[in-house]
Order: structure tokens, then C-alpha cells, then sequence
């Protein structure tokens, strides 16, 4: 299969001047990345071809002897040709991807990236009833924060930072690569560009010290297992001055020795009297407001049967509506009956009532065994 066009890959003309080049370069690269597109083999096949027209196109040499002899020019049986591929082996195509990526995470000016300071986790755990209300809760972090004593900027008192010698004070440091110049992040300063001569003695230089903290926490009405609630800046101080990172705090509910809560709806299994099973009558059923509530059963209700509370059920989070609440009923056989309560069932037993589910399954089983026969 022929190769395309480097031009026609880039959407750009033959005369295209090298920032147009690493904007249509960027713009497929981001789009196409792997990263972003697990398991597609056609957006991996685009990123490949991009990154291998941008190679060409963006080093002068390259781009002269493509454009005097096209793709030729990189076969290694080409004359002429740079042989090798064309350097596209080892780890071009990583190399440009960083050099490219790291030059926009700078953003424009070459400004120095920002030492944030890291997400942390904090987790939570709150019972059905603090679920269902919603609950305002203290707590106690250690973190790194801040240093008063250098307002952060890990140098001692009247003391300055210097231009790091290293990279003189881009952050930056190029390293030749064949065609390729790479840049990283210089090792000296950590890509600050400066060098503190005269740290802190509270923080060492780093500009933050670890601290205690009482943080206050609304946890929201609805929340569930695995919800998080995000505390913006309050987690890790940034490197020297650098913005804070956040702190999640992950809510975990404890099992409830009643009530068995599912998504929205709350499942509640109420032991019932046979009598009232049989009759008809009402029952209290507790509920997650932490109240009583009276439900209806029917004459003739059998164990497993199940009745729905509406709006009885858990908050749906950020929503005004409630789920519902399911109460199974598990009938109940009396125990340690008297001599006259037993003559009475006997009695009960003799007159003969109706038994569906009994009535239902002889018949079944008379039928298998008809069959059978």
C-alpha cells in the first residue's frame, strides 16, 4: 500500500511554515493519541502516520529531500536516501511526542510549568441514617501546606533564588538526538529554572511543611458507597509556591442491621403473624426517616410477597425525588401453642380452607407422576 502524502496527512500546503506544520501536528496528535483511543487500531494507524509526516516535514534537511524525491528519499535502497528509515526507529516517534507536548504544557512565552502539589484521599464512613439526611462531619488531615516562615518560597529570609547554571534559567535542557533536538525538564533546578543557595531551616527549601488541619465536610442527602466529595485546594501544597492539589474524600455507608438499601430504594423483611397474614390487618414497618410507618397487609398474603412503599426510599442525590421502600413479608408459624389453640387450628384443619400454593404444587406433582407412570 502506498504511502500518502506528508502534505495531504497534515492537511497543509507545500509551502507551510513550521508553526502551521506543529499545529496540524498537535491537533492530530491529541485527537488520534493512543491514550485517548484504546483498542482503535485506524486512530493509532493516524497518530503513526501524523507523527511521521511532522518528523519529515519539521527538520529542514528532511523536508528538502522529501520534497526533491517524496518518499524515495527514506528508502534505504533510495539514492540519496538518509538509510535507517529515515531515523523512525528506536524511540522517535516518543521523542517528538514529548518534545511537542512539553512545549504546550509550558503554554506560550515558555513560561515554567507549575509544581502543584498532589490530589490527596481522605475516607469516610457515615451510617444509613447520615445517608439519608445528609451530614456535616469534622475532620483531621496531616498535609503539606504552605511555610509561614518563607510564604512558600523555600528560600531563608532576605535570601533570593539565582538562575540555575545548568539551563540558565529556562528550566529546559536540549539534548541532540540524531536529527532531533529534545528538550526535558533540567535536572538541576527540577525544571524551575532556579536554584535556592540559602533554603528555609522551617521547610528545607521545599516551601511546604506538613500540618495538621480540621477540615468541615457537608455530605450531601442521597450520597452512596463509593460518591466522593471534592474539597478544592485542599489537598498537598504546591513545590515552592506552586498551586494545591485537591482533597477527595471517598464516603463508604455501613450495612444497617434493618434495612438493605438498594440504589434509591431501601428492601425491609417484616416478620407477620399468621393470623394477621390470613386476615388482613396492618403492621408497623421501620423506615430510614427513623420513624414507624403503618402498612396494610391483605387477607391471605403469603410469606415472600412483597409491597411497595412509594417515597419511602432513599434521596436521589442532586435530584428533589425519593426511591421507594420494599417490604417483604415472611409469615410467621406460631410456636409453643396451648392445648386450646391447638384444638382450634384442628378444627381450623378439619373444616377445610383453601391453601393455593399447596393446592398448586399437588396438583403439579400428581401430574409429573401420571406422566411418569
Amino acid at each position: 500500500m502506498s504511502k500518502r502524502d506528508y502534505y495531504d496527512v497534515l492537511d497543509v500546503s507545500n509551502d507551510a511554515d513550521e508553526s502551521t506544520l506543529k499545529t496540524a501536528y498537535r491537533k492530530l496528535a491529541m485527537k488520534n493519541h493512543p491514550d485517548r483511543n484504546p483498542d482503535d487500531e485506524a486512530a493509532a494507524e493516524r497518530f503513526r502516520e501524523a507523527t511521521e509526516a511532522y518528523e519529515v516535514l519539521k527538520d529542514p534537511q528532511k523536508r528538502a529531500a522529501y520534497d526533491r524525491m517524496g518518499h524515495a528519499a527514506f528508502d534505504n535502497a533510495g539514492a540519496g536516501g538518509f538509510g535507517g528509515g529515515g531515523g523512525f526507529g528506536g524511540g522517535g516517534f516518543a521523542d517528538i511526542f514529548d518534545q511537542m507536548f512539553s512545549e504546550f504544557s509550558r503554554g506560550a512565552g515558555g513560561a515554567q510549568p507549575d509544581r502543584g502539589g498532589n490530589d490527596l484521599r481522605h475516607d469516610m464512613n457515615i451510617s444509613l441514617e447520615e445517608a439519608f439526611s445528609g451530614v456535616q462531619r469534622d475532620i483531621t488531615v496531616t498535609v503539606p501546606v504552605g511555610c509561614d516562615a518563607c510564604s512558600g518560597s523555600g528560600s531563608a529570609a532576605g535570601a533570593q533564588p539565582h538562575n540555575c547554571g545548568t539551563c540558565g534559567g529556562s528550566g529546559r535542557i536540549r539534548a541532540q538526538q540524531g536529527f532531533f533536538a529534545v528538550e526535558r525538564p533540567c535536572h538541576s533546578c527540577q525544571g524551575m529554572g532556579q536554584v535556592i543557595t540559602d533554603p528555609c531551616d522551617t521547610c528545607g527549601g521545599e516551601g511546604r511543611v506538613r500540618q495538621s488541619k480540621v477540615l468541615s465536610v457537608s455530605v450531601p442527602a442521597g450520597v452512596d458507597s463509593g460518591n466522593r466529595i471534592r474539597l478544592s485546594g485542599k489537598g498537598e501544597a504546591g513545590f515552592r509556591g506552586g498551586q494545591p492539589g485537591d482533597l477527595y474524600i471517598f464516603i463508604s455507608v455501613d450495612p444497617h442491621p434493618i434495612l438493605v438499601r438498594d440504589s434509591a430504594d431501601i428492601l425491609t423483611r417484616i416478620p407477620v403473624p399468621m393470623t394477621t397474614a390470613a386476615l388482613g390487618g396492618s403492621i408497623d414497618v421501620p423506615t430510614v426517616e427513623g420513624r414507624m410507618a403503618r402498612l396494610t397487609i391483605e387477607s391471605g398474603t403469603q410469606s415472600g410477597r412483597r409491597f411497595r412503599m412509594r417515597g419511602k426510599g432513599m434521596p436521589v442525590l442532586r435530584r428533589n425525588t425519593r426511591g421507594d421502600q420494599i417490604v417483604e413479608v415472611q409469615v410467621e408459624t406460631p410456636t409453643n401453642l396451648t392445648k386450646k389453640q391447638k384444638d382450634i387450628l384442628k378444627q381450623f384443619g378439619e373444616a377445610g380452607g383453601t391453601s393455593p400454593e399447596t393446592d398448586s404444587f399437588l396438583k403439579r406433582a400428581r401430574r409429573i407422576w401420571a406422566d411418569d407412570a
